[in-house]
């Protein structure tokens, strides 16, 4: 080492100082190395491979004293978002970081819905739940935030998708090296001006603000002092804490030193976020020192790319303004050349086409909960924000196209060295959005006419009651649950009208919805008035069922309708909490073992007997045992033999394990990216629900059970074993998303077919399940499809009553099994035969008398005379009333306006508008005409200019209806004949 001190440091003529430490020896400022070796060797050479080859390298603990630093020229160039990316990893790495992936915008953590920050991986690290792998680490995390949404646009930096580049110490180092290497990166490696950097620190944190001041050499007058709500980071409340320090660049310094407030957005950008966690909260508020402090930090990517690229906001940038210009090419139009309202519209696309890529990349896709809602509520926006660009179709000419998937292919260009596996996801990812945008598309044209008829009707209100205009919460629900607006996009058009929505209307419906959807799911609970104080006196129950199906234990506590007791007598509904036993409780889609509780009394005195119907957890890890005191009675503190149900067990068992089987036979026939979103193993059949956009197709259903049924003949043996949950997932174990696992987790394997991180019971040989069949395939949510199959037992019971089925069916067409199909497939052809017999008959019928009412037409207007009918047929049926229409427009000479109704049966109407070209000409519309007919019956309709169908469920209203109809195209050919 004493060798490369005696090389000259000086770059550019200037002497740059290196000086010792008597504490930790020698500092060496690796940045001025690389700079050093670039002035001494002026050639193409890599600094950094240079460098590493003369193992010029720092660890986290090792920070340089600068006396002097001077500027690289090099830095006037601006660099790519891609560059500035692999200079920050590259710049932490040389100071002893380890690099880690982005982990997946869906996190472990079950508490957050998307990663929203790049230290989310690290919680339980920092959170003390977790050891630390590396002392100190780097990441560029891809993060997702939606709750500012209404601002992506609207101002220079909100984004819903943006890259959040971050350096971590977990007890490796803290203060002094994060605030000066924060420093060296941005002003040497990055070659911002120092005066242009403004510093926060938290009002109480005179440490940072020391370092700030005296060792980087900040001037007093670029820091500010900032309160808690600005500058102190809290993970709850309680736990660790600290103080913030964050940077800040400045666009105007001409503005001066007086009255600064960093909060503003047209002068100032926040870019690095500094987090000391030094502090433990406790209970009282009161605030400890932490054992080990750590270090979190955040850099905006888009943000410095703003800075460095020089250009006026983080969308002009070159990791979005590419997908910008595609999307000005779909609408023709320029960026440069269109006002601010539609620069808004191209940068919400840009925006959200880089969050709805990567989103279903990492397998969310589009639904109406959770995830799956923010992108779709994502997806949303954008086709709509593109409609309102003038993009139609493809934006290409094909008006049935999409143009979603053609702005992704620019995203998923881009992509490469955010998240290489896009790219390999990139068919299924445009399938996707162009499924998705269709779908929408097929229902946004009516529900964009009724958006804006609901202004209207709300803007009309307002005016004769004299009061502010104002959208029902039950109409906004009606376009979110009907339409598939998001009640954002309503409420924006409706803040445009100056209309306003009754958001509380709209929480009562959307909480009804959400009742009616949750009826059929079990909710389990203790219902004592304080549960949390009962648990305090209960231990967890030890589980002992995987090993044994009966056990002695000890009653902790009784609960009858909810309330503790100490003894339960005959008749008694009660719930009993033991200190062991080997009763599964329900959990991760299992549901609980049924059997019996015995508790046997002397000689001369009777077996009490509980009758278990049910076992769930609650309060933490308390198993409560749902039965019948069928006799006798059962005290606190009793010793009971509990007793499983084997037979049901096994039914239990073999349906879980067949699960396990599914979940691998559906990755290997559709797609390793599906992944599970929902199960139920009971002991009549087992439920599947995964992520998929299509129905599966009969020939992949009959493999996948082909598959299967190999697996239960191959008779593999099943391997359980308890390991670190790290460990697990290297080994390949799949977790369910949304699940909450220790540190400790249980892995069930099927050598060579599937390993799962799971609690459940099952078989301990595949040949145990005997068979497997599915019986529905079906779609329950958008992208969410279930399969219900059974297994075992089961399997047998179902397959012998389809048998039986079948032989009934065999017996009544006198036919053999194998010449059903044919057979069923003849009368049906028979059945269609007789049915357009009938069909035709009844045309017939509505012709002729169509012919007969054709004479009572009458003429109105003056300049132009026009034909006019306006008639009742009685109870000829829809189709016929048509036949009867079409009969009538060739007829009449045009121009002819013709009116039909019929009362078909079972309380229903139906109304027909046919008009000629000629009254096409005038202006009038049937489609438009026949709507506020059909209202008068109870219903509604529309159609096209020339022809338009209705329907009513008020019969009794049809003659008035008709001569409301007769009333209006009079008046209204009067005025446009006459």
């Amino acid at each position: 080492m004493g060798s490369l001190m005696m090389l000259p440091h000086c770059h550019g003529g200037k002497v740059v100082s290196i000086y010792p430490n008597s504490r930790k020896g020698y500092r060496y400022y690796t940045s001025f190395i690389m700079q050093t070796v670039e002035f001494v060797f002026p050639s193409n050479l890599n600094r950094r491979n240079l460098v590493k080859k003369c193992n010029f390298t720092t660890r986290a603990s090792v920070q340089p004293i600068i006396e002097e630093i001077v500027e690289d020229k090099h830095r006037n160039i601006p660099i790519s978002g891609n560059a500035i990316r692999q200079r920050f990893l590259d710049f932490y790495a040389a100071r002893g970081h380890k690099v880690l992936p982005s982990a997946s915008l869906v996190p472990d953590d079950p508490t957050v819905l998307l990663t929203i920050a790049g230290m989310l991986q690290f919680k339980p690290i920092f959170l003390g739940k977790a050891p630390r792998e590396v002392p100190c680490a780097a990441t560029s995390q891809r993060c997702i935030r939606t709750n500012d949404i209404e601002n992506v646009g609207q101002t220079s930096r909100h984004h819903t998708f943006f890259e959040m580049l971050g350096n971590f110490s977990f007890g490796d180092y803290f203060k002094k090296e994060a605030i000066r290497w924060a420093w060296e990166l941005s002003t040497v490696e990055f070659g911002l001006p120092a005066e242009r950097l403004w510093v926060s620190v938290y009002e109480d944190d005179d440490e940072a603000l020391t370092i700030w001041l005296e060792e980087v050499g900040v001037p007093a007058d670029h820091i500010k002092r900032l309160g808690e709500e600005d500058n102190f980071w809290t993970s709850g409340a309680t736990g660790p804490c600290g103080p913030c320090s964050e940077l800040y660049y400045d666009f105007h310094p001409e503005r001066g030193l007086i009255d600064v407030d960093l909060g503003d957005d047209s002068r100032f950008i926040e870019f690095y976020n500094l987090v000391f966690m030094q502090y433990n909260k406790k209970d009282d508020g009161s605030l400890e020192p932490l054992k080990q402090m750590n270090i979190d930090t955040g850099l905006g990517l888009e943000r410095m790319a703003r800075i460095l690229q020089k250009v006026s906001n983080n969308y002009e940038t070159d990791l979005i303004f590419p997908i910008i210009k595609e999307v000005s090419k779909l609408a023709n139009i320029s960026y440069a050349g269109v006002n601010e309202p539609t620069k808004t519209k191209l940068k919400i696309i840009g925006d959200h086409m880089r969050a709805i890529v990567f989103l279903i990349s990492d397998g969310v896709f589009p639904s109406n909960i959770g995830r799956g809602y923010v992108v779709r509520r994502l997806i949303r926006r954008a086709v709509r924000t593109g409609r309102l660009l003038g993009i139609r179709g493809d934006g290409m000419g094909d008006s049935e196209g999409a143009f979603l998937p053609i702005i992704a292919e620019k995203v998923i260009e881009l992509s490469t060295q955010i998240d290489p596996d896009v790219e390999n996801r990139a068919g299924r990812i445009l399938e996707e959005l162009r499924r998705e945008e269709l779908r929408f598309v097929a229902t946004l044209e009516r529900g964009e006419k009724l958006l804006e008829q609901m202004l209207d009707d709300a803007v009309l209100n307002a005016k004769k009651n004299k009061t502010a205009p104002c959208l029902s919460g039950k109409d906004a629900f009606i376009l979110y649950d009907t339409y598939g607006f998001p009640v954002e996009i309503t409420k924006e058009d409706a803040d445009k009208r100056g209309v306003s929505i009754d958001m509380n209307g709209f929480e009562i419906e959307m909480e009804n919805q959400r009742h009616q959807s949750q009826a059929a799911h079990n909710t389990v609970k203790l219902s004592v008035e304080d549960a949390a104080e009962l648990g305090k006196g209960i231990p967890d129950t030890e589980f002992l069922g995987y090993d044994t199906l009966s056990s002695k234990a000890v009653v902790e506590c009784l609960l009858v309708d909810g309330n503790p007791v100490i003894r339960a007598t005959e008749g008694s509904e009660v719930e009993v909490m033991l200190n062991k036993t080997p009763f599964y409780a329900e959990s991760g889609g299992q549901i609980g073992d049924h059997g019996l509780l015995y508790v046997t009394e002397t000689e001369n005195q009777q077996t009490t007997v509980i009758e278990v119907k049910d076992v769930q957890k609650s309060l933490g890890n308390i198993f409560i045992h749902k039965g019948i005191v069928k006799g006798g009675s059962i005290e606190v503190g009793r010793e009971v033999q509990a007793a499983v149900d084997p037979n049901l067990r096994h039914r239990a068992k073999v349906h879980h394990t067949a699960t396990h089987l599914l979940q691998a036979a559906l990755k290997q026939v559709i797609g390793k990216e599906t992944s599970q979103a929902g199960s139920l193993v009971s002991f009549e059949r087992l439920r599947f629900d995964f992520n998929f956009h299509r129905p599966l197709q009969e020939h992949e259903l009959m493999e996948i059970e082909g598959i299967i049924n190999k697996w239960i003949g191959d008779g593999t043996f099943l391997e359980t074993k308890v390991m670190p949950l790290v460990d697990a997932k290297q080994a390949g174990a799949i977790a369910m998303f949304g699940e909450k696992y220790g540190d400790e987790v249980r892995v069930v394997e099927v050598p060579g077919v599937s390993m799962e991180l799971c609690g459940g019971t099952h078989v301990s040989c595949t040949s145990d399940i005997r068979g497997f069949k599915i019986i529905s395939e079906q779609g329950i949510a958008s992208g969410i499809r279930r399969i219900e199959a059974v297994a075992g037992e089961a399997f047998i019971e179902y397959v012998s009553v389809r048998d039986n089925y079948m032989k009934q069916l065999c017996s009544t067409l006198k036919v053999k099994a194998e010449e059903v199909t044919s057979r069923v497939d003849g009368l049906l052809e028979e059945l269609r035969a007789a049915r357009n017999e009938v069909s035709a008959a009844r045309s017939k019928a509505a012709i002729y008398k169509a012919s007969a009412l054709a004479s009572n037409a009458f003429s109105t207007g003056t300049t132009r005379e026009v034909r006019v009918l306006v008639e009742c047929m009685d109870d000829v049926d829809a189709d016929s009333l048509k036949s009867a229409a079409d009969y009538l427009v060739g007829t009449l000479q045009d121009p002819a306006a013709i009116i039909l109704g019929s009362c078909p049966g079972d309380g229903k109407v139906s109304l027909i508008a046919a008009f000629t070209p000629g009254v096409v000409e005038l202006g009038l519309s049937a489609g438009k005409f026949i709507g506020p007919i059909a209202k008068l019956c109870g219903g509604g309709g529309g159609g096209r200019p020339n022809f338009a169908q209705a329907g009513g469920r008020k019969p009794e209203n049809l003659s008035l209806a008709l001569e409301k109809a007769k009333e209006d195209i009079v008046a209204i050919l009067s005025e446009k004949a006459g």
